[in-house]
């Protein structure tokens, strides 16, 4: 490896999540790929014998010989990147945790966990303090850091802005989820083909429960929840990559279409991290944007782009939002948050 960079394994490296974390960290100038994690039946292989990979780009370098561990086997990195099935991620990313690694997770698991800090680093990155509790409570050092549901780190990036300056009192969102979010092989094809599949289990209660813990104040080294309401349905739909949410909100101080549209423009600071795109939220005033096709790199995937930004009959105001749903909303987003944890020195303690 190259001793300037830190060695991180990647846990459910087989998987889609996994196997875009290992894409996007082949050639990171901070992160070197030492360790990969997979099912037993895959334990004892090379990367490059068991992995079916879908990436566009190879597999990178060193990482096709690499043999793959089980989740039993102890692990060197201090920082684990998570794409683990939900059914065995709570378990396993609590004992690596608890011997002192840090686990940085795209799972469902651990995110509403009360001292799991739930981060979109532009937007709340001093949650990432309550980490504190998780290292005074286990006395290893080691930590839990979630992202977000991959449809709700796209709706937040959108409204944020919106929230920070004008306050949000009901948020109403409809989601058309891309089939890549779903998995390998994902969906049928004789089941999404022309059609919409309009329910994703669990997805719904993901986006109205964790807008609001993303939103909220840090209070004595708890979250305090953010007051709004909301309300989502989701949709399957034949698209390959990319999530689109059309979202209608009101806001708690009145707002004009161009104060909004200032809002989105100047919210976000430059985080100077490797993976922050130059744009976190670009808005695209053409009546018939965003679309996946036109927008899925934005930003190499990271900028979520907005559009269409006019008057609700009902609420205020309504949109439409897209983002990558691989790269901004799962494995870009754990990456990105690794960053922040050694950009903020959580390495060292």
């Amino acid at each position: 490896m190259n001793e300037n960079k830190i060695d991180v394994a990647v846990l459910g490296c087989t998987g889609a999540v996994g196997q875009k974390l290992v894409s996007l960290l082949g050639n990171h100038p901070l992160f070197n790929i030492k360790e990969l994690v997979a099912s037993d039946r895959s334990a004892g292989l090379k990367y490059s014998e068991r992995v079916g990979w879908r990436e566009a780009v190879p597999i990178p370098g060193h990482v096709g010989d690499i043999v793959i561990k089980t989740l039993s086997e102890p692990l060197e990195s201090r920082i684990l990147f998570s794409g683990l099935d939900a059914s065995v991620a709570g378990e396993a990313e609590s004992r690596y945790a608890s011997l002192g690694h840090i686990v940085v997770s795209n799972s469902r698991n651990h995110r509403m966990d009360d001292d799991v800090p739930l981060i979109i680093p532009e937007i709340n990155a001093s949650h990432l303090e309550i980490v504190e509790r998780q290292m005074a409570r286990s006395g290893s050092g080691g930590f839990i850091v979630t992202n977000p549901n991959c449809s709700t780190i796209v709706l937040a990036l959108a409204i944020y802005p919106v929230f920070a300056r004008f306050g949000l009192d009901k948020v109403m969102a409809v989601t058309m989820q891309a089939i890549s979010g779903g998995g390998y092989p994902g969906v049928p094809s004789m089941d999404i083909l022309g059609n919409v599949i309009p329910y994703i289990g669990g997805e719904e209660e993901k986006i109205e429960r964790e807008l609001a813990k993303i939103f909220g104040r840090l209070e004595g080294g708890s979250i305090v929840p953010a007051d709004f309401t909301v309300s989502a349905t989701c949709n399957r739909v034949p698209v390959r990559d990319g999530h689109t949410v059309c979202v209608s909100f009101s806001t708690r101080t009145k707002a004009g279409r161009e104060e909004l549209l200032d809002a989105m423009e100047h919210c976000y600071p430059e985080l100077k991290l490797h993976s922050s795109p130059e744009k976190v939220l670009a808005y695209n005033p053409s009546e018939d944007r965003p679309q996946p096709l036109m927008d899925v790199l934005a930003g190499n995937g990271m900028t979520v782009t907005a559009g269409r930004l006019r008057p609700c009959g009902i609420l205020d105001w309504k949109m439409t939002a897209f983002g990558h749903n691989t790269v901004r909303g799962a494995a870009g987003a754990a990456i990105l948050n690794a960053e922040l944890i050694v950009e903020r020195g959580f390495l060292k303690k």
